[in-house]
């Protein structure tokens, strides 16, 4: 880590943790800016995903959610899913033993039907050799859609549905940080529940170049606005 990253990291240790999400955006226009294949791209973005959950727990993020796969994603060409699929593969088993020492839980949201059949014990031997890390809780969302989770919640609870209810039913905390890069500015059905009052940030970063600084300059921002939910400013109460 950086001696920036080091001197944020300590600033951030008496201040409380924080939900960060992030929508990965800008891998294949990355890989297309330097005639690569797309794959290349999303390669490069698995790298940087690596670095953030690295850098999370000592900027104070607690758990941390990326997107990455929407339900969404399923109509891109079959040789791109396939290569993304082969790819969550690899990443899980490369990861998983990491995890475990850094203290990271690991999760994966979304639907598992449509999952390729043999990603499926490799999620669950991942999610059960993390379950104890302490340190940073990873959610992977994949075949995410935020407005079916939301739906399908609605339809078990049906009366019963409160904003408390639904909250615990959709499995998470509501988010503090919501980072998008690549340079877009939409939630493309990524926790739109959890993210009602949620920060965002959009940054013109690729995710393949998204680095440790970059994550702690987001947080630095998060830390410098101030969040109302709705009452007055802290001044006007004064």
């Amino acid at each position: 880590m950086s001696q920036r990253t080091s001197d944020q990291s300590a600033a951030h240790a008496s201040v409380p943790f924080i939900h960060a999400a992030i929508i990965m955006d800008g891998n294949g226009r990355w890989a297309a800016a330097r005639g690569l294949p797309r794959v290349a791209g999303h390669s490069a973005g698995a790298e940087s995903l690596r670095r953030a959950v690295e850098a999370a727990p000592d900027l104070g993020i607690q758990t941390l959610t990326v997107y990455a796969f929407s339900s969404d994603n399923w109509r891109r060409p079959q040789p791109e899913v396939a290569a993304l699929m082969k790819l969550f593969h690899s990443y899980l088993r490369r990861e998983q033993a990491r995890c475990v020492d850094q203290g990271v839980r690991v999760s994966v949201i979304g639907r598992r039907d449509r999952l390729p059949r043999l990603l499926l014990p490799v999620i669950k031997e991942c999610e059960q050799a993390t379950a104890r890390g302490k340190k940073l809780h990873l959610r992977l969302a994949v075949d995410y859609s935020s407005r079916d989770a939301i739906a399908a919640a609605a339809r078990v609870l049906k009366q019963k549905a409160t904003r408390e209810s639904l909250s615990k039913a959709l499995g998470a905390a509501d988010v503090d940080l919501l980072i998008r890069t690549g340079g877009e500015q939409r939630l493309s059905d990524f926790l739109l529940w959890e993210c009602a009052y949620a920060e965002l940030l959009f940054t013109p970063v690729m995710w393949p170049d998204f680095t440790a600084a970059d994550l702690a300059a987001a947080v630095n921002e998060f830390r410098s606005r101030e969040r109302r939910f709705g009452a007055l400013p802290h001044a006007a109460l004064a």
